[in-house]
């Protein structure tokens, strides 16, 4: 039986006012920021680009893939802020890219390089560092809303990698070739690599240099560092590019020490002790 063309239900005419209700009650498709998100995959390809180097035998290239991937990282958030295009998507993507430049790739570069010839330590070893940096960016995601923004909880992905990547570099530039099968530079790459790995899933407090930059203004010495650090870069980059990494994975340890000493809290987490699950987080 037909049924009365009354019954059809009509959709508003344009410029009724029912018509723009429908229209608002519709989900808008999401879009996806192009610049921010360009420059996180950049930072992917070099991590990846990073990999095939050092299966092809190219490490020190394989080291520059690295430290190009740790610049653009730290160029994806700042330029999101700036132009107003944070969103959820690409604070996962880039979670996940990190995992790839920072996680996986130095990995397998420092087993490649240094850490095959001790056998099973050597790769228990690189898979340690690898989930370690799995567990930090976890942790680093889920926490990010109550950590202290001055500090990062234990040492971040990409100054890890630079720690593990930077002792390649600076060997590979000494005329060193791959660590053979359990020296002294193989067991040296098992250290850092660990030191690195466990590093990334401490609680240690390693300064994030946040509040350094923007649009705050800072002292005309700091300037004058700045200009004086680039300059003792340009003697010889890997040696003091690597001893600035290794300074910067001391620092966690050494600022925790000095506010144990001082009886101040040594948790980045929760600086505020109000609500009762806080307690005892400083401790």
């Amino acid at each position: 039986m037909l049924h009365d063309m009354n019954d059809t239900p009509q959709r508003p005419p344009l410029g009724d006012p029912e018509h723009e209700a429908v229209e608002l009650r519709r989900p808008r498709r999401k879009g996806i920021y192009v610049l921010p998100n360009a420059i996180t995959l950049a930072a992917l390809f070099s991590g990846f680009y990073a990999i095939v180097m050092a299966m092809d035998g190219s490490f020190g290239t394989a080291c520059v893939g690295i430290f190009v991937a740790a610049v653009l990282d730290s160029l994806d958030g700042r330029v999101a802020r700036m132009t107003n295009t944070q969103s959820a998507f690409g604070e996962q993507m880039d979670s996940l890219c990190d995992m790839v430049s920072f996680g996986l790739a130095p990995a397998l570069i420092m087993l490649e390089w240094g850490l095959k010839g001790l056998g099973k330590p050597g790769w228990i070893a690189s898979f340690v560092y690898c989930s370690a940096a799995a567990l930090r960016l976890a942790r680093f995601n889920v926490n990010i809303g109550v950590v202290d923004k001055r500090f990062f909880q234990g040492l971040p992905s990409p100054a890890a990698a630079s720690l593990v990547i930077g002792l390649i570099f600076v060997m590979t530039e000494l005329g060193y070739g791959r660590a053979g099968k359990g020296d002294w530079l193989a067991w040296t790459a098992f250290g850092v690599t660990l030191y690195a790995g466990l590093s990334m899933v401490t609680n240690a407090p390693f300064y994030s240099f946040k509040s350094v930059g923007g649009r705050r203004t800072v002292p005309f010495a700091v300037i004058v560092a700045i200009a004086l650090g680039i300059a003792l870069v340009n003697i010889n980059p890997p040696v003091v590019l690597f001893g600035i990494f290794c300074l910067y994975g001391l620092s966690g340890y050494v600022v925790y020490a000095w506010r144990k000493m001082k009886g101040k809290p040594v948790s980045v987490i929760a600086t505020s002790t109000d609500e009762p699950d806080e307690i005892g987080l400083h401790r």
